[in-house]
């Protein structure tokens, strides 16, 4: 935290999060802080909600303090998207925060997760099965992104490294009254289960400092996983986006295999688990024969084609490789022409040689050298991870960073559509042509154009 930043305190009404109020009071003007108060009503236990919320309203004014106040239908949106209560209340949470910092209300906002939340974080995803990435539990700082997915503002939790007992001691030397939510002694709640019994048992049994070691192992993991992170990146940004290559991929230690495969499924909407990502490897791994298919989750699934995988979601069982959903794809023969439904518009592809007429160009619409291109393309929707480098420019960018920067509406810019050659896009709709692929000269050519149906 810097001076001047105005920091949103995340406010419950608990113990932990009175501390981390009455705390920041007294270090503000050290600190140069602007504080304010901000709470958000799960509407999950009723009156005790609204007493909480009036409890922290007076709270908020006996400090002279501005107070940031909503209400979200938690047990609506778990049941609307099948999540547990506090997974709900976790991603409303979120939201809110996010909103904020959109629109400015604060720079960053400041949550009361203590040393205690972190060990029962990590211990409840050792349970259930979890990487260095599940164990590097809760992050000090996290990012917050807006709309257009640039960077507005920060969630910081300054008391990770805090035990829950230290706080509520501090609140008793001030007499700080505080509420009790009953809610966190159900035991039908595992998190509860590990709070009151899993817990107590190993620092009574086996180590007094459990929740400390298991704290420290988080640390350990997220140090790792941005090691890990910045090897994966490295190695993504000379691949494909939309394609993972065999050969490539099999070069690597198991380790980055796994790494790499997950990442890469990420970029296509896709959460990969151990024994999904061991069918993948294993069709990675066999003799390259006709196509073969593993079907994931949800309808997802990975196709192999001779030396290539390709993620999908969605798609019909008798063609799984054919259309993504959220999305489109569609072949383009060199000559030949499609009609795309999702954009109405059809693409052309026009052959001519080094002798003949150099057909006119129109908008959106590129000439290539036809040496470059193979003799089938793919018109489809552009996709998160797809980079472009358009003819005149200095580099290759992100095909999200290039839409942002001309100020495509947000609404148009999931259906966008891009052709490639291969792995590699070659036209993108509105930007001049790939730089390595242009026809100049007399070479034989291929136009490519974008028209709208009725013309």
């Amino acid at each position: 935290m810097r001076p001047g930043d105005r920091l949103g305190v995340a406010v419950s009404g608990g113990a932990d999060s009175i501390a981390l109020l009455r705390l920041l009071l007294e270090l503000r003007d050290e600190l140069g802080l602007v504080l304010s108060v901000v709470h958000l009503n799960h509407k999950i236990r009723g009156p005790e909600a609204e007493q909480d919320q009036v409890f922290v309203t007076e709270l908020a004014r006996e400090f002279a303090l501005e107070l940031h106040a909503s209400a979200a239908d938690v047990p609506g949106h778990a049941a609307a998207e099948h999540l547990s209560l506090e997974a709900a209340g976790r991603k409303s949470r979120f939201e809110y925060f996010r909103q904020l910092m959109q629109r400015r209300v604060v720079d960053k906002v400041a949550t009361a997760h203590t040393l205690d939340d972190q060990a029962e974080t990590v211990l409840l995803r050792l349970i259930r099965g979890a990487g260095t990435r599940g164990l590097a539990g809760i992050y000090p700082r996290v990012t917050v992104q807006d709309d257009d997915q640039q960077l507005c503002g920060e969630i910081v939790r300054p008391l990770l490294q805090t035990r829950r007992l230290d706080l509520r001691e501090y609140l008793r030397e001030l007499r700080q009254p505080w509420r009790e939510d009953a809610s966190n002694l159900d035991l039908k709640h595992a998190r509860n289960r590990v709070r009151q019994a899993l817990l107590p048992l190993l620092e009574r049994e086996f180590n007094p400092e459990t929740s400390e070691r298991l704290s420290e192992l988080a640390e350990i993991a997220r140090a790792e996983e941005e090691c890990w992170k910045k090897s994966v990146q490295k190695i993504l940004a000379t691949w494909s986006a939309n394609v993972v290559e065999v050969s490539r991929l099999v070069a690597e230690p198991l380790a980055l295999r796994r790494r790499l495969l997950r990442q890469v499924a990420e970029q296509h909407g896709l959460r990969l688990g151990l024994k999904e990502v061991e069918r993948i490897l294993r069709l990675a791994e066999a003799p390259a024969s006709g196509e073969k298919m593993v079907p994931l989750e949800g309808g997802s699934y990975v196709v192999r084609r001779g030396t290539k995988l390709w993620f999908g979601r969605g798609a019909s069982r008798e063609n799984p490789a054919s259309k993504p959903p959220n999305g489109y794809e569609y072949r383009l023969h060199i000559p030949g022409e499609v009609q795309v439904a999702e954009t109405g518009t059809a693409f052309k592809a026009k052959l001519f040689s080094n002798g003949g007429k150099s057909p006119g160009r129109k908008r959106n619409s590129e000439v290539f050298r036809a040496d470059l291109l193979p003799g089938e393309l793919v018109v489809r929707n552009w996709r998160p991870g797809d980079r472009f480098w358009p003819a005149h420019s200095k580099g290759p960018k992100k095909i999200k960073e290039l839409l942002h920067e001309h100020r495509v509406p947000q609404e148009e810019r999931r259906l966008w559509p891009v052709v490639a050659a291969g792995d590699e896009i070659v036209w993108v709709r509105g930007f001049p042509g790939a730089a390595n692929r242009v026809r100049s000269g007399n070479d034989p050519g291929v136009l490519i154009e974008e028209v709208f149906v009725d013309s």
